[in-house]
């Protein structure tokens, strides 16, 4: 228990807060979510998806790849030892402990999640002009990184893909080793909490919890500390209600971290790190087009484009982005564009109080977990209302966000291969209701991310079909209503996405999941 304890100690007084509340609520642009509390129920899955050993990995090539010690047998000394350690701990528990014992039990993967969304609100801040001594204007990302909406859905895609293949693996482990949980093989232990019934080694919950610390952590090296804190609370507290014991925390933090070492080398080589630079082969420098309209301070150059090159990103089910590219925008100078631009005008100037609603509820801009967020919000509350195991609520988020990521890099090459300007670039007596993105307009982002993460959710939950196909419209519309975008870059960017979204279908229906 003294590792734990030495991690616990470092825990800051205001993420606690977070941690303990009850209800809290937080607004960001319209979209309410709910600040993590502990008073979830705890997750008892319908169905524990004893195959899941067997499903389809991204990271690893299969389960069998990852390499864990056999565990001791529980009429070993050395597992009774753990028991009389457990049982100690147990005793000794204090309300605080049991909080956030219930805090975790109420779903590990969707917690991490929601933790993963909070760091993105507190990243997604654009960085500030700086004018260096020899008077040249630079925008250092001095709070790495800037968690805008493609770098927020790389985020989402890693850290899901790495939790899904963390826990086949674990279950693979589970099914073969079948040691039984505490208080199976000791009457005399009752378990603070309800537990799922599935063999105990290695815990689930240690893993969720090591592999999630790994990955968020590659991506926000300054909240590493804070994490750890995280992870080793998360993997007391299954020892604490009685769930494991400490050889069960350690195979499974084992194994997430194994897991981790994949995500974080693929994270190094999929071309991010340089999709931030001009690459004039791809991205060429243009007078006939888009051009950045944020006003410069004095003296300065204008702030480059957003991710000029994320296009030539790693994709994850996407085989060819060139192949995923739509049919041109209208040319300037048709007929067509200008009764599309006129359409923008004339809603910027006549925005009934609905169009003003719509716009600032799927706006998720600066200070946001962003678009890709708001999908993973949504699946968050089916996942709940379904009540899925922790293997099945790690899929759900893998294809989604997969789809998510793919989305934008998509998005993303089409914008700077049409190169086309916004509408108030066009026409400034155009008002919007929202910031305009620094990028060109067609296709629109948040159209392209919601068609493919309502596509994956519509698979996934297809009672609810219906509901999410008229959230993605909405959410694409809402660019219409904000003035930022033509309706032909919302139609085709939905399009897109659902095109994109049914990659990652094919991929969920042949991954052996029932």
């Amino acid at each position: 228990m003294k590792r734990f304890t030495e991690y616990i100690k470092n825990f800051t007084s205001s993420w606690f807060l977070i941690l303990s509340c009850a209800i809290s609520i937080a607004i960001f642009n319209g979209c309410k979510e709910e600040i993590s509390a502990p008073n979830y129920a705890t997750l008892l899955p319908v169905s524990n998806d004893t195959t899941g050993g067997t499903w389809k990995t991204y990271l690893i090539t299969s389960p069998d790849e990852i390499k864990l010690p056999g565990p001791s047998t529980t009429l070993s000394t050395e597992y009774q030892t753990e028991l009389i350690a457990m049982k100690k701990a147990m005793s000794s528990r204090t309300i605080e402990q049991l909080n956030q014992a219930k805090y975790w039990a109420s779903g590990a993967v969707l917690r991490w999640n929601e933790i993963a969304r909070k760091l993105v609100a507190k990243y997604n801040v654009a960085p500030s002009a700086v004018i260096g001594a020899d008077g040249k204007t630079s925008y250092p990302v001095l709070n790495a990184p800037f968690a805008n909406p493609p770098i927020a859905s790389r985020i989402y895609a890693y850290l899901s893909v790495a939790q899904y293949d963390a826990l086949v693996a674990t279950w693979n482990f589970k099914y073969k080793i079948n040691r039984p949980a505490p208080n199976l093989i000791d009457n005399t232990i009752i378990p603070a909490l309800d537990i799922p019934k599935l063999p105990s080694y290695p815990s689930e919950h240690s893993a969720i919890a090591a592999v999630s610390c790994e990955v968020l952590a590659f991506f926000f090296p300054s909240e590493k500390d804070y994490l750890v804190s995280l992870a080793m609370q998360h993997e007391e507290s299954r020892i604490l209600i009685g769930a494991n014991v400490m050889s069960d925390i350690t195979a499974g933090d084992s194994l997430g971290k194994l897991i981790s070492t994949k995500a974080i080398a693929r994270a190094k080589t999929d071309g991010a790190s340089t999709a931030g630079k001009e690459d004039t082969l791809y991205y060429p420098h243009r007078t006939d087009g888009w051009k950045s309209i944020e006003i410069p301070i004095s003296g300065a150059s204008e702030r480059p484009a957003m991710l000029p090159t994320w296009g030539k990103v790693k994709t994850w089910t996407v085989p060819d982005v060139e192949k995923e590219r739509p049919v041109p925008p209208p040319a300037l100078n048709s007929i067509e564009y200008k009764t599309a631009l006129a359409e923008v005008k004339s809603i910027s100037e006549n925005r009934t109080r609905e169009q003003w609603r719509i716009a600032d509820y799927w706006a998720d801009g600066g200070g946001t977990f962003t678009p890709p967020g708001k999908w993973n919000y949504i699946a968050s509350n089916l996942i709940r209302k379904n009540n899925m195991s922790e293997l099945r609520t790690a899929r759900t988020f893998a294809l989604l966000n997969m789809a998510i990521m793919d989305a934008g890099i998509c998005c993303w090459d089409v914008k700077y291969y049409y190169y086309l300007p916004r509408p108030s670039q066009i026409d400034p007596s155009i008002k919007t209701s929202t910031g305009i993105p620094n990028f060109p307009s067609y296709t629109s982002g948040h159209a392209t991310f919601s068609g493919a993460g309502s596509t994956v959710l519509e698979y996934i939950f297809p009672s609810e079909a219906a509901s999410l196909k008229a959230q993605a419209d909405e959410a694409a519309l809402s660019r219409l209503y904000g003035g930022i975008h033509y309706r032909f870059d919302n139609e085709t960017g939905v399009f897109c996405g659902r095109n994109i979204g049914a990659h990652a279908v094919i991929l969920g229906r042949a991954d052996g999941s029932p």
